[in-house]
Parts: C-alpha cells; structure tokens; sequence
C-alpha cells in the first residue's frame, strides 16, 4: 500500500510527540513536543482538518512560551556546601541512584574522597548535587556533577563553572578534570568549555577573573 506525503507527515509528528514523552529534561520535552506539535499543526490544516491545525497550533504557543519562561527568567543560584557525612547528602544519593548510575556509570559514593561537597540551589530548591577531590594542590577532580530532571538546561553547569570562579579560587583551585560517562555527558562538559584529553578525561582552566 502506498502511503502519501500528507500520511509521511502525520506519521512524522507522532514520532516526535512519542519522544517527547520519553524525556526526563524538561527543556528537551518542550522542545521535540513544539516540534511534533509544529509539524501536526501544519498537517491538520493540509488535510483540512481545522480543529487539528489549531490545537497543535495552540501547543506550540504553549511550548514557546514554557521554553521563553526557562530560558529567560532569572533564578536566584546559591549552593549550599555539606559535609561528606551529611544524613541529606547521603539520603539524596540514594534516592537518586538509578539516575545518576544513567550518567555516571559505576559511581560509588566515598566520602573520604570529597573535599568539596555543596547543593546547588535554584531559588531555594535543591537543582544538582557537586562532589569533587583535590588530584593536585591546584587541580579538582569531579566525581559527581549530578543535575535533577527538570533543572537540565545547563544553567547549573554555568553557574557552577563561571560564576563561581571566585569559590574555586579561594579554595586553590585553578584547573578542573572531569571524566565524560557517556556521550551526553561528553557533550555537556565541551558544552561547558571543557577539552576532551588523550587520557579520557576532560579539562578546563579557570579563569582568575572574577
């Protein structure tokens, strides 16, 4: 049976309706679902089927609006610096473990190895968990740079590596390794000015300006 553009097109923006759904980010939901939504629209009004057209049409709005508010509205960032034998920390990790195994494969929680330890809090909610030890006098190795599901738009990767330049330097801290678990993870860190390394980690200096 031979299948028409206009069905290509029906079939397109249910896959990418379907994706959507399957997304843990926020930003990444908004984003494919005003894709799928887009592309739905344009097919209700091809196929003359009104009512589709402007439902979809009013969810792209939506979805644009949503993505305007994320992108666009000013958080108050803070972190909250913890203890490695903390009863949250300990409790949060637990509690997150499944997610944070998807990003950091192998992770085991040491608390001997944290020599900074803080929260990063978005408008007083807890946004990521940032565990790290010193590899050197001057150089900090990540073990842990954890972001929850609705906080993934890299706000937290910048805050925590460019505002908080002043935090690393007062704590001897001029150059930072972190080990890319994955692809995704891979691509936040380059994202974040990170250069891949030959030893597979990757590194960033730190600027001294505040």
């Amino acid at each position: 049976m031979e299948i028409n553009i206009l069905e290509w097109i029906g079939y397109a923006a249910s896959v990418m309706i379907a994706i959507s759904i399957t997304m843990s980010s926020i930003v990444k939901f908004r984003i494919l679902n005003l894709i799928g939504a887009g592309i739905f629209s344009l097919y209700g009004f091809l196929i003359g089927a009104l009512p589709v057209g402007f439902m979809n049409l009013f969810i792209v709005v939506v979805d644009l609006y949503f993505l305007f508010q994320i992108f666009n509205t000013k958080e108050a960032f803070e972190i909250l610096e913890v203890r490695p034998n903390d009863r949250y920390l300990i409790r949060f990790l637990q509690f997150n473990d499944k997610e944070i195994q998807r990003f950091f494969p192998g992770f085991e929680y040491k608390s001997e190895l944290n020599d900074l330890s803080f929260f990063v809090l978005r408008d007083m909610q807890v946004a990521g968990l940032f565990l790290a030890h010193r590899q050197d006098d001057d150089v900090l190795r990540v073990r842990l740079d954890y972001v929850g599901p609705k906080y993934r738009d890299f706000k937290n990767g910048r805050y925590i590596y460019t505002r908080l330049r002043k935090y690393f330097s007062d704590h001897g801290i001029t150059k930072v390794l972190a080990h890319a678990g994955s692809q995704n993870h891979l691509k936040y860190l380059k994202k974040l000015g990170f250069e891949e390394q030959s030893d597979g980690l990757c590194a960033k200096t730190l600027s001294k300006t505040i």
